[in-house]
C-alpha cells in the first residue's frame, strides 16, 4: 500500500508557494539530520517556472529557513540529448528560471549532461557518464533528499513513458532512451530504483489535462489519516499503477496540483468532504 499527500492550489498562479513549502521541508529535514549536502534532482517541462528564483528566495525568507545554497547538489531527473544551450534542454530551462545568479549554488555542484559527447558517442554512453557522476556524489545507494518531478497528460514522469521497457529497469540508476514518444527521441532519465529510494519525491502539475491521470493513480482517500485540505489530503495510490507517475513508491510521496487538475477527481473530493 502506497500513501501520498496531495496539496491543491486554488490556481496555477498560486501553486509555486505550495511547491516551495515542500522543498523547504526537505531542506529542513536535511539540516536537522546534520547532512553536509542537500541532494536534489529536478525535471524540466513547466516545473522550472514554478521554481522561479525570486519566488523561491522569498519563500525561504518568509519561512525563516536558511537554504544554505552552498550545500546543494543539483542533478537532472531527465534530460534531452541536446546541447545545454538548446531550447529543448531541461538544464537550460532550469538555469533560466531557477539557477540564476541570485541563487549561489557552486557551479561545480550543478550537473548538466556532458554535451561534448553529443555526436561523438551513443546515448547509452552519455547515460553511463551521468550515472558515474551521480554515484561519485551520492554513493552506490543513490539516495536523493528530494526529487521534483512533473507528469504528463499521458502519465509519464521523467522520461519514463507508458509501456516502455525502461519501466522494468531494476539495476541502472540512469538509463538512456532513444525512442521517446515525445521529441526529441534521445534522452537520459533517472530510473525507478532511484525514484523509489529518494527520501522525498514531489510531483507537480497543473491544468485540466492532468485530471484523468490523477483520477487513475489515486485510489481513494486513506482511512488511516484524516487531514484538512490545508494540511494536504492523504490518499492511497492505485495498485497496480496504471501510469509511470503512479509507480513511484518513495518514503515520502507528495503531489502538488492546481484546482483545474483536481476538479472531479473522486479521491480528492472524498478528502474535502
Amino acid at each position: 500500500m502506497t500513501i501520498a499527500k496531495v496539496f491543491i492550489a486554488d490556481s496555477k498562479a498560486t501553486l509555486p508557494p505550495i511547491l516551495h513549502d515542500q522543498l523547504i521541508s526537505c531542506v529542513k529535514r536535511c539540516q536537522a539530520e546534520g547532512q553536509d549536502k542537500f541532494l536534489i534532482a529536478l525535471s524540466g517541462g513547466s516545473l522550472p517556472a514554478f521554481l522561479g528564483a525570486d519566488g523561491l528566495i522569498s519563500s525561504f525568507m518568509a519561512s525563516g529557513v536558511d537554504p544554505e545554497w552552498e550545500k546543494w547538489y543539483v542533478f537532472l531527473a531527465d534530460e534531452r540529448c541536446v546541447d545545454n544551450s538548446h531550447k529543448d534542454s531541461n538544464y537550460r530551462s532550469i538555469r533560466e528560471h531557477m539557477l540564476t545568479d541570485q541563487i549561489p549554488i557552486p557551479s561545480s555542484q550543478i550537473f548538466p549532461i556532458d554535451d561534448s559527447m553529443l555526436g561523438n558517442g551513443s546515448t547509452e554512453e552519455i547515460a553511463k557518464v551521468y550515472e558515474n557522476r551521480l554515484i561519485n556524489v551520492l554513493g552506490d545507494s543513490g539516495v536523493f533528499d528530494c526529487i521534483l518531478c512533473g507528469f504528463g497528460p499521458d502519465g509519464h514522469t521523467c522520461s519514463l513513458f507508458p509501456g516502455h521497457p525502461l519501466l522494468e529497469e531494476t539495476k541502472r540508476m540512469v538509463a538512456s532512451i532513444e525512442d521517446s514518444p515525445k521529441p526529441p527521441p534521445e534522452r537520459i532519465t533517472l530510473t525507478f530504483p532511484v525514484l523509489n529510494a529518494a527520501k522525498s519525491v514531489v510531483f507537480c502539475g497543473a491544468g485540466s489535462s492532468k485530471a484523468p491521470i490523477l483520477e487513475a493513480v489515486f485510489s481513494k482517500t486513506s482511512e488511516e489519516v484524516v487531514s484538512a485540505q490545508n494540511n494536504g489530503i492523504t490518499v492511497l495510490m492505485t495498485e497496480p499503477a496504471p501510469y509511470p507517475c503512479g509507480m513511484v513508491k518513495s518514503n515520502e510521496l507528495v503531489w502538488v496540483v492546481d484546482k483545474d487538475a483536481s476538479d472531479g477527481v473522486s479521491a480528492l473530493s472524498q478528502g474535502t468532504n
